[in-house]
């Protein structure tokens, strides 16, 4: 029995390490997916990816095999590994997903009147919204992500489960490398912002019928942004 717990002991260091160079690894590849920097239809060796992330093999094997449980990448036998295809397939499911979380989210807002960043959501959006309309500066299209961010992220902050909040993060992660194939133009930042202040008043008047009719209108317009005509 002592020599089990000494080597419990032991180990239980190690594990913790590898755990946390995991993580990195994950979170640093995660960094990438997001920002571009690994872009749609990459391919990576595994030897390359290692130095791309600065961390051991073990444990960017570990981050990619993570990153590929969340549909973020597909790994190749013996070649290494690609990243997600941006398709217009892959775009319209990982839209109308989370337009369900987004009508889920606001319907639950509403009903139990759970706390929601309002008036500071309406305000961003407001701002945006008239300097996309005025001039296209260089660093809007990254603020106008961010911004139509926050609407989703406070609408899944509302679905009262852990479980569903997890699967829209894995969404998120998703569109951002959707987001990333194209750039964003003036035109859609400020349509983009009406469309979401809209969603905003119906949350504002608590009309959970008007909130789901105007998540679908964003759906719609956003789909018909990306070329995707749905029937």
């Amino acid at each position: 029995m002592q020599d089990n717990d000494v080597a419990t002991f032991e180990s239980s260091p190690r594990g913790t390490a590898a755990e946390g160079l995991t993580e990195r690894a994950h979170q640093a590849l995660l960094a990438r997916l997001r920002d571009g920097r690994l872009s749609s239809g990459s391919f990576l060796s595994m030897p390359m990816l290692v130095e791309e992330l600065g961390l051991p093999m073990a444990a960017t094997r570990e981050a990619v095999k993570r990153a590929e449980a969340g549909g973020l990448l597909a790994i190749l036998p013996k070649r290494g590994i690609t990243v997600m295809d941006a398709g217009p397939e892959t775009t319209r499911e990982c839209l109308e997903l989370r337009a369900m979380f987004d009508c889920e989210g606001a319907r639950r807002i509403i009903e139990t009147g759970a706390p929601f960043p309002l008036a500071a959501l309406r305000t961003a959006h407001e701002h945006l919204r008239d300097e996309a309309a005025a001039a296209m500066t260089a660093d809007l299209p990254g603020r106008a992500i961010r911004t139509d961010l926050s609407l989703h992220d406070a609408l899944a902050a509302g679905l009262g489960s852990a479980l569903a909040r997890r699967l829209y993060a894995e969404n998120r992660d998703r569109i951002a490398v959707i987001q990333n194939t194209r750039p964003f133009l003036a035109d859609r930042v400020a349509s983009a912002m009406r469309e979401h202040l809209a969603i905003l008043d119906a949350i504002d008047a608590a009309d959970t019928a008007r909130a789901a009719h105007e998540i679908r209108e964003h759906l719609r317009h956003t789909l018909r942004w990306w070329g995707i005509y749905p029937e």
